[in-house]
């Protein structure tokens, strides 16, 4: 699946600052026979960002999403993004975490269509008795971009295991036209042989992910391991043009070539 990476060009400050807030979830399942798997969305390809490729379910941070934590999350410094992944999880996948209790089948499509529907998410769990189990959901990274593209996302990704008796996922088929479980290590199997596109950041956080063997691993690594802001930047080593990230942040490969890189 051939794909052209988005040129690099630098942006200024001013415009790192403007970056949209948004909130990804990588949900963990185990499997018994081998490595954990993880949810994986691949994205519509007329979608202007990331079009065709595989990414976690996520989005930007609404409004609401703000207020909810205002209310339920006051101490939480992530609490709108928390919720936004929960929120976007359920769209985008049909599979609610970080909610107590977790919703029986009725109650998770009734969820799904109101927020399909533009309903407020708060009222909706309101009306079916639930609440946010924003614990659930472990920060696990930080990407703010400063390319020069229409749309930068700062985008908080975040870790949570699968609930007992969750339903097969099911894609929305709107922003994105598939849904699937994979392992890490599968999804960027599957891009080096060509048969699927990861943009660099959702390839760095997989193989970073892909050095676990079960979601506990991964947490533990992830408390060992605060979250920093990562900001790619462009670099020319021994001739050769590097896109790179700092060392020390729990990434195994921190610079890829520039003319593979996809950007977005």
């Amino acid at each position: 699946m051939a794909h052209d990476p988005v040129p690099f060009t630098p942006v200024d400050e001013a415009q790192i600052a403007e970056a949209i807030p948004a909130a990804t979830l990588v949900l963990f399942r185990d499997s018994a026979a081998g490595p954990p798997e993880l949810l994986i969305v691949e994205r519509a390809r007329a979608m202007v960002f990331a079009g065709g490729a595989l990414v976690f379910p996520g989005g930007r941070i609404d409004p609401e999403d703000y207020a909810l934590a205002s209310v339920h999350a006051p101490d939480d410094d992530y609490g709108a993004a928390r919720i936004a992944a929960i929120r976007e999880t359920i769209e985008e996948a049909g599979i609610a975490v970080g909610l107590s209790p977790i919703p029986n089948a009725t109650q998770l499509a009734d969820l799904r269509r109101g927020l399909h529907a533009g309903e407020p998410f708060g009222a909706l769990l309101a009306g079916h008795g639930l609440t946010l189990d924003l614990a659930a959901l472990i920060a696990f990274a930080r990407w703010r971009p400063a390319h020069a593209h229409m749309r930068i996302f700062d985008t908080l990704f975040f870790l949570a295991a699968l609930p007992d008796d969750a339903p097969d996922p099911i894609v929305d088929a709107t922003e994105n036209s598939r849904v699937f479980w994979m392992s890490a290590q599968g999804v960027i199997d599957e891009a080096d042989a060509g048969r699927a596109a990861i943009i660099f950041p959702t390839r760095r956080n997989l193989e970073r992910l892909a050095q676990f063997d079960s979601f506990t691993e991964a947490v533990a690594h992830a408390r060992d391991h605060p979250v920093t802001v990562v900001t790619p930047w462009v670099e020319t080593r021994d001739g050769e043009t590097l896109l790179c990230i700092p060392e020390g942040l729990g990434y195994p490969v921190t610079t890829e070539a520039m003319d593979a890189a996809m950007r977005g």
